[in-house]
């Protein structure tokens, strides 16, 4: 998708601009092409266990936390 502005009538150029950048920001585009500049490695299974654990044991605290 491509991000798209025409300048109105008595419009500055700051102002369309302004406008643009608005627009970019919004369609969080900028986010995806950040995310997707470096290859990143697949997790190996160590790793994805030992995030698995740790989310467990966060959200047991959280739970346990919530009934204080």
């Amino acid at each position: 998708m491509r991000v798209t502005v025409w300048k109105n009538e008595k419009e500055s150029n700051e102002r369309l601009i302004t406008r643009f950048n608005k627009k970019v920001q919004s369609s969080r585009k900028l986010l995806k092409i950040r995310s997707e500049r470096y290859n990143k490695r697949a997790p190996t299974k160590r790793l994805k266990k030992v995030a698995a654990i740790m989310r467990e044991r966060y959200r047991s605290q959280k739970e346990k936390s919530k009934f204080y």
